[in-house]
């Protein structure tokens, strides 16, 4: 069963209508603190803010409130009621009709291992744009990693597939100021990153393809708003593929109403990751060893990530509680 996990301060919006009615999903929405308290749709469990704090788990007395890892009780709430795919949205990002993923294992285009930060957008369109979480020092690269001769192709297993948005797609602040030109992506092929190859991916239309990587949707509690799922991002992929999965990138099978932001906010919140993107997988690689669980990579990360001050010490608490909520389930 695939569960849809959202969180929202919101009435029902035009995203859970959408994803609501998908046959074979159970749509999740874990509130906060502003949303409605009489938050209910058909095909939908809502989880108040009372409902939460009565939840039998570890995490709920460390998790912070008005903050996006409220998700992370939605995560739960899916796996302790069956979940074996979740696929991680936002209540305005609008779902074409036919929206799917593609295979989890087939024979997929690669690109070449080895190349560091490359950006996905380049394979869907030639406008100049790039993802949230790209280096900054990256944004004028060329496309070549996704022309021919650089790709191949190959058998895999796909444990993460992230879904593009149109419209107004997952771009950070500096785009938004300087350009903010509508997008609508092309259609291609889905195309997969080799070994040690990276993009950001983020949290609008993601699915995370099993439940042995389901310790890979923590979110970090303990950073801002915009970089919690670029963080995750950065330290899922080392870890996928230390285990032998690969992370896809497919074309936009959603469009994006967004929900509204201050910019100069929105930049802020993204400071950290304009200055750390290159240092944070560098420090996620050393992390990570082959042989390792996939739980054991993910507390040695957060480790190094707290020894280097890219995280608190307070996140490593609501680490191991979800870890040991995990466990339990």
């Amino acid at each position: 069963m695939r569960y849809i996990v959202i969180t929202s301060i919101y009435p029902p919006s035009k995203a859970i209508e959408g994803f609501a009615t998908r046959e074979g999903c159970k749509v999740v929405v874990a509130g906060d603190l502003k949303s409605p308290n009489d938050w209910e749709y058909p095909n939908c469990a809502f989880l108040s803010a009372k409902e939460q704090r009565q939840f039998p788990f570890r995490i709920v007395e460390k998790l912070p409130w008005n903050h996006y890892c409220r998700k992370i009780l939605g995560y739960l709430y899916a796996i302790q009621n069956g979940a074996t795919e979740i696929m991680d949205t936002d209540d305005d990002n609008i779902p074409y009709s036919g929206h799917s993923f593609p295979p989890v294992r087939e024979n997929f285009e690669i690109t070449k291992p080895n190349l560091g930060f490359v950006n996905v957008y380049h394979r869907y369109t030639n406008d100049k744009i790039w993802p949230r979480g790209l280096p900054l020092d990256l944004i004028a690269t060329p496309r070549e990693a996704f022309e021919p001769p650089n790709l191949s192709r190959e058998t895999v297993d796909v444990g993460i597939w992230q879904g593009l948005a149109d419209l107004d797609p997952d771009v950070d602040a500096i785009y938004r100021f300087t350009s903010n030109k509508t997008v609508t992506f092309n259609k291609a092929p889905p195309v997969v990153l080799a070994e040690r190859t990276w993009c950001p991916f983020n949290s609008q239309n993601t699915l995370f393809t099993r439940r042995e990587l389901f310790p890979l949707l923590y979110l970090p509690a303990f950073v801002t708003f915009r970089f919690t799922d670029i963080l995750r991002g950065y330290v899922a992929q080392p870890i996928l593929q230390a285990a032998g999965y690969r992370i896809g990138f497919t074309e936009a099978t959603v469009y994006q109403e967004r929900n509204e932001h201050n910019l100069l906010h929105d930049f802020e919140d993204e400071i950290p990751f304009y200055l750390n993107a290159t240092r944070c997988i560098e420090i996620v690689e050393a992390a990570v060893q082959k042989g390792k669980s996939i739980q054991d990579n993910l507390r040695a990360v957060y480790g190094a990530l707290i020894k280097e001050e890219i995280v608190p010490n307070q996140e490593m608490p609501i680490l191991d509680a979800w870890l040991h909520d995990l466990s339990q389930l």
